[in-house]
């Protein structure tokens, strides 16, 4: 009997999720289903933190360099103290540009209580003052950008009044590692930010995605500047509730932006997720312990049912184990995968909570935040604050 009412409970998860979680599952808000907005042009600056991208940064910068917009619009890159030719190659690239300014600067090293992408955009801001724009490009250097897309965001967030507009780039997804996690992982992310509701004026929910965000200038520098986030980790969706205090805020996918940073294999998955993982659970261990316990009922249940249970507890486990499935679907087809992936998510999201549990134990070896070479989450058990 407690074995048959598990098996109802994880269903009535999913019944839950497909029904009432905003249609995240849907992948339906993007910035194709958006009707065009009236062309606008105000004055924007791209602002863009980089460290040790040399593989990335000509394809970025090139793709911004190429934009077809008609208003006023320049790029800051700040060279977050590379140890290779991020620098030189945007130097290059600026005295090269025909038409689009691009001013490289050389960051100043890194303070206590600063993550490092977080004071290079401070330092770029900082510039881009000078010029008075109406909104930044807030950006990063993996980001490359079809030619129209910086006309579309000027549009739509003018039209909208938004005070922050940010797309989702679409993330590589070649290798098998990234075929495997890439999708789930735009997912899960709009499973806990469903982008209806952070889109939304009368829900508090609010998020953004770090890639592509295009901000109020002048209602940025009211919520104190990006100062106020200036240890966050999870720096985007930070921003976005920052911002959405200030007035609307809107979220989308889209395929007219793509991240071209590689994900391998496993590992570069794994770092990716594991720096952040536990930031979002505000470093709690009850709401890891809380977390996994979820985690187990959603996932776990319905194949363990279907595969070692029988009778009805078997048909519940069956069901919600194709319940699971059709809501990764869209997620699939955006990405062109096959559906048959679906077939194992429970899988993959007990990778990913391996990654959270890999990233508190990170946290508690004083190694939580780890990218590119340094340590950047707050070290919240010594009641003191680490970056590095």
């Amino acid at each position: 009997m407690m074995i048959t009412g598990i098996a109802a409970l994880s269903l009535v998860i999913w019944l839950y999720l497909l029904l009432f979680r905003g249609g995240y599952w849907l992948s339906a808000v993007r910035d194709d289903t958006v009707s065009d907005a009236p062309l606008a042009k105000p004055h924007i600056v791209a602002v863009i933190p980089a460290r040790n991208e040399a593989d990335n940064i000509a394809d970025s910068l090139g793709s911004l360099l190429a934009q077809d917009y008609v208003g006023r619009f320049s790029i800051i890159l700040v060279d977050d103290n590379s140890e290779d030719a991020t620098a030189a190659i945007a130097e290059r690239l600026a005295r090269e540009a025909p038409k689009v300014p691009l001013t490289v600067l050389r960051g100043t090293p890194l303070p206590e209580a600063w993550t490092g992408k977080l004071w290079a955009v401070k330092q770029g801001i900082a510039a881009a003052s000078n010029h008075a724009p109406d909104f930044l490009l807030l950006t990063d250097a993996d980001i490359v950008y079809e030619p129209q897309v910086v006309s579309w965001l000027a549009s739509h967030a003018v039209a909208g009044r938004y005070v922050l507009t940010s797309l989702m780039a679409k993330l590589r997804c070649e290798t098998f590692a990234e075929r495997a996690f890439i999708p789930a992982f735009i997912y899960f992310f709009e499973m806990l930010y469903p982008f209806r509701w952070v889109n939304n004026p009368h829900k508090k929910l609010a998020a953004a995605a770090g890639g592509c965000m295009l901000v109020k200038a002048d209602a940025l520098a009211r919520a104190g500047g990006i100062e106020v986030i200036r240890d966050a980790l999870i720096d985007d969706c930070t921003l976005g509730k920052v911002m959405k205090d200030q007035g609307p805020i809107w979220l989308g996918l889209t395929s007219r932006v793509h991240s071209i940073r590689p994900s391998v294999g496993i590992g570069d998955i794994h770092a990716m997720v594991s720096r952040s993982a536990y930031a979002q659970l505000r470093y709690s261990p009850l709401l890891l312990a809380l977390t996994i316990l979820g985690m187990a009922l959603t996932y776990w249940v319905a194949p363990l049912a279907a595969i070692f249970g029988d009778g009805p507890v078997r048909w519940l486990g069956l069901g919600t184990w194709a319940l699971m499935a059709v809501t990764f679907w869209p997620t699939l087809r955006f990405y062109g995968l096959s559906a048959l992936w679906g077939l194992v998510l429970p899988a993959i999201a007990t990778a990913y909570m391996a990654f959270t549990i890999s990233s508190a134990l990170q946290h508690i070896l004083g190694r939580g935040g780890r990218w590119k070479g340094r340590n950047q989450a707050r070290m919240h058990n010594a009641g003191m604050k680490k970056v590095s």
